[in-house]
């Protein structure tokens, strides 16, 4: 069943875990950014829900706020892994043998590891997309995240396309796109057999452009399934 996922992205541990505790019995799964964390740690987290966390540690050279040496980065999502985090998420474009030895150690502690790969200007064209879920797919890990800035109908279109290869490999898939014209895609995704698609814990946080909020977004496919 495909799920919601709500990121929870602040730059404290106190605002983060209040915001985790707020969306904690709306979302499916929430992702903890820890890269816009002053100090961030792992188990307030863990010991604070039930709810599957996914843990993300983005660097500033995929869009994200974390600044450190590589291996400080990567050692973070590892003591997550460690700790009992269901999820972690670790970019495609990660140094391959650090990726792999990600990859690895998620898996030794049974926690299922996502490869991203993002694109925060423009959407590929749909040879060099085919050719990213690839190698997502080449590499290991459980579940593939393909996120890109859509300019019109057309970017959408390429990037759901993505589902029907990922079917083709039995690969769970998460593919939509950011931005004004890429919003319909965070709800379509799901219809077409996406794994997850990601939704802000309230409107003033969205942590990507075009996010929709949990409880708009929860409204929305209410009636779009005639619940």
């Amino acid at each position: 069943m495909s799920k919601i996922c709500v990121s929870i992205g602040k730059a404290d541990m106190d605002s983060a875990l209040t915001s985790a505790r707020r969306a904690a019995g709306l979302a499916d799964v929430m992702e903890i950014r820890l890269d816009p964390i002053n100090r961030p740690q792992i188990e307030p987290f863990l010991a604070e829900t039930t709810t599957p966390l996914l843990f993300t540690n983005r660097p500033e050279w995929e869009g994200g706020f974390f600044k450190g040496p590589e291996s400080q980065r990567l050692k973070l999502l590892e003591q997550a892994a460690e700790a009992g985090s269901s999820y972690i998420d670790i970019e495609l474009r990660t140094d391959d043998k650090q990726r792999q030895h990600l990859i690895d150690q998620a898996r030794n502690n049974k926690c299922l590891s996502l490869v991203s790969w993002h694109n925060f200007t423009r959407t590929p064209p749909e040879r060099e997309l085919a050719e990213i879920l690839t190698r997502q797919y080449e590499s290991g890990a459980h579940i593939g995240k393909i996120v890109t800035m859509a300019h019109d109908f057309t970017d959408v279109l390429r990037v759901l396309q993505l589902q029907l290869n990922a079917r083709e490999k039995n690969f769970p898939l998460c593919a939509f796109c950011m931005g004004k014209a890429g919003k319909i895609s965070r709800l379509a995704t799901l219809s077409l057999g996406g794994y997850m698609t990601y939704a802000a814990p309230d409107a003033a946080a969205n942590t990507a452009p075009g996010q929709f909020d949990i409880n708009t977004m929860r409204h929305v496919l209410e009636i779009i399934n005639g619940n």
